[in-house]
């Protein structure tokens, strides 16, 4: 993607102190008081194409140059493929999206899956570009009109001070549930590239690629660790479809039997130098032997010589969920940034009142 065209030459005001040092091979660290203008904006009606996620991502690409806290958790160039590549499609009018564009370039984007029981609610995906930070006001309007009546979930950045203030003022509220001991919010982790140690995997195990191993491995690999049923070759083959996709860089790790005991993603946003880990799961019958840490190591070695100089691995925040956190934290991971989950009710949904 090319980078931010806006319509009228930008004024640029700094976005963090002084001495905080840019992140390499990106766009300087400030962002543009753009001119208040009416972006054209692309129908949701069709279903998203691979196009679109394109331009998805390239937003996302843009965000993390200018200010990468206040990417959302749900929004990266890795998440935002992966969702798409394992199936979101077959799912058809439950999922849809909407697009603003300015100059030619989009500037923000939200993407909804509605349920198929309106018990179960609405969840939103979205960015706005932080130069066209109103836009949240279009991103929440089209929210609302799109899953009326449901209760209505979201997942901004905690950094996004003005994106919270906008979501409070059309309702929506902390998500206490999702921020209970055992909630379901999430933290992106980073770290630099600058010295990986050498992976150590245990006798008998060895690494493998996704296009060494062939899609029914490969999608075995990923069923077993999430303990998932409807994971299939098709399936991964939907994922090898997605913007970003490397089978080179599509890990696993075979055990003495033949068995793919734990597998991960690595997606490679090019301009800004970062590999991003997702997903990331161990088989129950292999766990507890390192094979994680080993093809973390691994993968951030692979990164680095694909041109990474920063790795992200997303995991649950929540102190009811310390295993990934600490996986991550022991290699050299630390918290960049994380959700703020928020929730509006709905007329239909479970927790009552108006929509």
């Amino acid at each position: 993607m090319t980078d931010f065209a806006p319509d009228t030459e930008p004024h640029y005001t700094r976005s963090a102190p002084d001495n905080e040092p840019e992140r390499p091979g990106t766009e300087p660290d400030f962002v543009p008081e753009l001119p208040d203008t009416e972006p054209d904006t692309e129908p949701d009606v069709e279903p998203l194409t691979a196009a679109g996620l394109r331009d998805m991502q390239g937003l996302a690409q843009r965000v993390t140059a200018l200010r990468p806290d206040l990417v959302n958790g749900d929004a990266t160039f890795g998440e935002l493929a992966w969702n798409w590549g394992r199936g979101h499609g077959d799912e058809g009018p439950n999922w849809r999206h909407r697009l603003w564009f300015s100059g030619g370039a989009p500037v923000a984007w939200a993407w909804a899956r509605l349920p198929r029981e309106a018990a179960d609610g609405a969840y939103l995906s979205y960015q706005v570009h932080p130069g066209h930070a109103g836009l949240v006001d279009a991103v929440i309007d089209w929210y609302d009109a799109t899953a009326a009546g449901l209760e209505r979930t979201v997942l901004p950045s905690a950094a996004d001070a003005f994106a919270l203030e906008r979501w409070a003022a059309h309702g929506y509220t902390a998500d206490l549930a999702a921020l209970g001991e055992h909630g379901s919010w999430t933290q992106l982790n980073e770290r630099d590239l600058t010295d990986v140690a050498p992976p150590r995997l245990p006798d008998g195990y060895r690494f493998r690629t996704a296009d060494e191993a062939g899609p029914e491995a490969t999608a075995a690999a990923h069923a077993a660790a999430w303990g998932s049923s409807t994971y299939t070759a098709d399936t991964y083959r939907g994922v090898r479809r997605a913007p970003g996709y490397r089978g080179d860089l599509h890990l696993l790790v075979e055990a003495a039997d033949g068995t793919m005991a734990a597998s991960t993603v690595l997606w490679l946003d090019e301009p800004n130098r970062t590999a991003e880990f997702e997903p990331l799961g161990t088989h129950p019958e292999h766990r507890r032997r390192g094979l994680a840490r080993a093809m973390l190591l691994h993968g951030m070695r692979l990164a680095r010589a694909a041109g990474a100089t920063q790795a992200t691995v997303a995991c649950l925040g929540a102190p009811g969920h310390p295993q990934a956190r600490e996986l991550y934290h022991g290699t050299g991971f630390r918290e960049l940034t994380r959700d703020a989950p928020l929730i509006r009710p709905g007329s239909t949904g479970p927790a009552g009142g108006t929509g």
